[in-house]
């Protein structure tokens, strides 16, 4: 194990890399992966070498203040007593997107999907160097003009557009021009300005999704149930037993809608009366005929 972790063609990788090196090696034991967890966490290396923490009170909250809600997905690092408890301290609400339906959280999704589509146009055949190409590939996303809003993400959080490396090679009017006094006068006129550049933005916004969901909803019916009524559930990969494989079933349950959280979202409960943690959307429900 040591060997693999640290020797010649080590690379100090997690643990879970670490059982897999080993399996591959040809060697297999009923405690290896705890074996792993605990050497891994005790190497010297890793342990001064580990990521920093990302700490949201320094990152996020003494920069951009408390937010009012907080929408996320069901992962761990999310859905936990500590972060909760973080939420709670400083009044913040959790709301968290219906499971294997990623429409629920549509803006985070756009987002990353654009994000996505430069890192491939970017890297080409070398993928293993995003991390690398991620700052110029943020900083490019941030000073470009996003279409349901009308401005650039710069421009949105602090109230003047960022200087572009074109600007610098090439002279443009607002570096030829540049002075420090009338800097300073255009910096206050555009501080002053923020807050109706903000809500200009959040009426195209606002258009722009009314629009977005005129199309869908010409498109889309969906399914509607009522609370009392038996449903049964689709299964997914997190769901599936995997003794069953490809000749398991489609649906599982039949559960009972108790309660509807929004048009299209349900709560529900099994047979022994236990409530499900998270709401689901009616994509992934069907009726059930008793």
């Amino acid at each position: 194990m040591r060997e693999i972790h640290e020797g010649i063609y080590g690379n100090h990788s997690g643990a879970r890399a670490l059982q897999k090196k080993i399996i591959r090696a040809g060697y297999y034991w009923p405690t290896m992966q705890a074996k792993a967890n605990r050497f891994v966490q005790h190497c010297d290396k890793c342990q001064r070498f580990a990521n920093l923490l990302h700490s949201p009170p320094k990152a996020v909250i003494c920069r951009f203040g408390i937010p009012r809600v907080l929408v996320s997905d069901n992962g761990k690092q999310f859905d936990n007593p500590r972060f909760r408890q973080f939420s709670q301290e400083l009044g913040i609400q959790n709301h968290y997107s219906t499971p294997s339906h990623p429409q629920a959280n549509g803006q985070v999704e756009v987002s990353n999907r654009s994000l996505l589509k430069l890192i491939k146009t970017r890297l080409e055949g070398a993928k293993g160097l995003w991390p690398e190409e991620l700052p110029s590939i943020l900083w490019a996303y941030r000073t470009t003009v996003r279409i349901p809003i009308g401005e650039t993400p710069f421009q949105m959080t602090y109230g003047i557009e960022a200087v572009v490396p074109i600007e610098i090679r090439l002279t443009t009017l607002r570096t030829a021009a540049y002075d420090d006094l009338g800097n300073e006068e255009q910096l206050r006129l555009n501080l002053d300005l923020i807050d109706e550049v903000r809500e200009m933005a959040e009426k195209r916004m606002k258009r722009y999704q009314e629009k977005m969901a005129r199309i869908y909803n010409s498109r889309v019916k969906p399914r509607q149930f009522l609370i009392g009524d038996l449903i049964l559930r689709k299964v997914t990969l997190a769901t599936r037993n995997p003794s069953e494989g490809k000749l398991g079933p489609n649906w599982e349950g039949p559960y009972k809608v108790v309660e509807i959280r929004r048009p299209g979202t349900y709560h529900l409960e099994d047979a022994n009366g236990r409530r499900l943690p998270h709401p689901w959307n009616a994509e992934h429900l069907r009726k059930y005929y008793p």
